[in-house]
């Protein structure tokens, strides 16, 4: 028998919260398990009770490490009709109420033993790596892939001094990338431009979306109505997910769209706050709290408007064209892959924009091909994963030669003396609490503190062992 390749995925974020870093890693462990060709794991942070009732939605919490594994599985099952055939790890995480995001803390290369450290997928390895401090990945494992899933930069443009911040940040992402990835894959030319990096779409859509798609067609081939309501927008409700740009262009038009129903469908911090925005136009435009998209609710709208240009490759633009529906979203780097799909509508202005969804809402979507529904699924998404990470090749990182004559030293020997010096330098930095701290690293995160060692089982602080179960 051939020997199984050993993965691990570590992501910045887990089931409850419907973020794209919590799904599309778990639907990437999945299918990269799914033929037994690999053994693979999904490492995901596990947060304090305090942290999860500021993070999960619905007053969901976990008391352990088997609860909440045990709702990941069972979210697999019941929302996708996946069998899940990888495993489960933990690392300690805390979240940042300013970043709104979660972030490791101390070292979580130490979730996965040595002797099966052979490839880690890290989704948004800059994340990941901003504040790290301990072995390095690349030391530790085989070969390192990062999957670029978030336009920081775009984000950060968006706050106080945010030209600044991006100037810097820019150069902090590729600093941590080169040093602890062997290679990149960006979803988008929508991020950064970073070291030995590809870009190519490697996320898929539920299959749920892809049956609904089915369906909705099938009403049509009987002559029955398979769509009955118009416009729709489904996103987390903060303004930079597209909401800022979505009110914007239709408080220019109100005129244009005077019998346009809009729905809008969301949770998020910015939710009071946007409701009252949108009150504010005289358009028929209705807010609702979220919703899975998958959801019966959503199946009979049209068509779906997306003006965000802050994602990299919108989930939702995705399952929306998987359901059969019009797609109305800015010609943008990150919507590149959508251009294939004959639904998939883009503008460059506002008047094409109100043009577009008038036109989108008098005609029928052209029903999927077999190719193109397969493009969007999982399977051809790990097929393209497979191929730019490389997986079914063997690597070798080359060990430092001997000492030679100073001038017949090559640039590859110099070049990894760099990024050595990188990697120390970085590990110093990221050890000193003064600095961790100045950079925007939260409080107190080099080591788990007694709640995070208490909740995940652990003696503290001297016990150190896998958080896996």
């Amino acid at each position: 028998m051939a020997r199984k390749q050993h993965i691990a995925i570590f992501t910045t974020a887990s089931l409850p919260w419907m973020t794209g870093t919590a799904v599309n890693p778990l639907f990437r462990a999945a299918y990269l398990a799914k033929n037994h060709e690999r053994e693979v794991t999904l490492v995901i942070p596990w947060l304090s009770l305090k942290d999860q009732t500021l993070v999960y939605p619905n007053k969901i919490t976990f008391c352990s490490l088997e609860e909440h594994e045990a709702y990941v599985y069972w979210w697999l099952k019941e929302k996708a009709d996946i069998l899940s055939e990888f495993r489960i790890a933990f690392y300690p995480g805390k979240f940042s109420k300013d970043k709104r995001s979660i972030l490791p803390v101390g070292d979580i290369t130490e979730m996965i033993p040595d002797e099966v450290a052979e490839i880690a997928i890290l989704e948004e390895p800059e994340h990941l790596n901003w504040y790290h401090h301990g072995r390095r990945w690349k030391t530790k494992f085989q070969r390192v892939i990062g999957v670029v899933h978030t336009n920081y930069l775009e984000y950060v443009k968006r706050e106080k001094n945010g030209q600044i911040q991006a100037f810097l940040l820019k150069y902090v992402n590729s600093w941590v990338i080169q040093i602890y990835c062997h290679k990149v894959v960006r979803l988008s030319a929508a991020t950064q431009d970073l070291p030995r990096s590809i870009i190519c779409n490697v996320h898929g859509v539920n299959p749920k979306f892809l049956e609904v798609g089915i369906t909705r067609h099938q009403l049509k081939q009987g002559a029955q109505t398979a769509f009955s309501k118009g416009v729709y927008f489904i996103g987390k409700m903060i303004w930079s997910k597209g909401y800022t740009e979505l009110l914007q262009l239709l408080s220019e038009h109100q005129n244009e769209f005077s019998d346009l129903q809009v729905d809008l469908h969301g949770n998020g911090e910015d939710f009071d706050e946007i409701q009252d925005s949108f009150s504010k136009l005289t358009l028929d435009v209705r807010i609702y709290s979220g919703r899975d998209h998958v959801d019966p609710l959503f199946h009979k709208y049209k068509v779906f408007v997306n003006p965000s240009t802050t994602d990299v490759v919108c989930t939702t633009t995705a399952e929306a064209l998987a359901m059969g529906k019009i797609v109305i979203c800015a010609s943008h780097p990150s919507n590149e892959f959508f251009k294939q799909f004959p639904n998939c509508h883009m503008y460059n202005t506002s008047h094409e924009f109100v043009k577009l969804t008038l036109e989108a809402l008098a005609e029928q979507p052209v029903p999927l091909t077999d190719d193109l529904r397969h493009a969007l699924s999982w399977e051809a998404a790990t097929e393209r994963f497979v191929e730019a990470a490389e997986l079914n090749e063997v690597f070798q990182e080359k060990a430092l030669p001997s000492a030679k004559p100073f001038m017949l030293m090559s640039s590859d020997y110099w070049m990894k003396r760099l990024v050595e010096a990188s990697a120390y330098l970085h590990n110093t930095v990221s050890g000193i609490e003064a600095a961790r701290c100045a950079f925007g690293a939260i409080p107190q995160t080099l080591l788990p503190d007694e709640q995070l060692w208490k909740e995940l089982g652990l003696g503290f602080p001297e016990q150190k062992q896998c958080f896996r179960r």
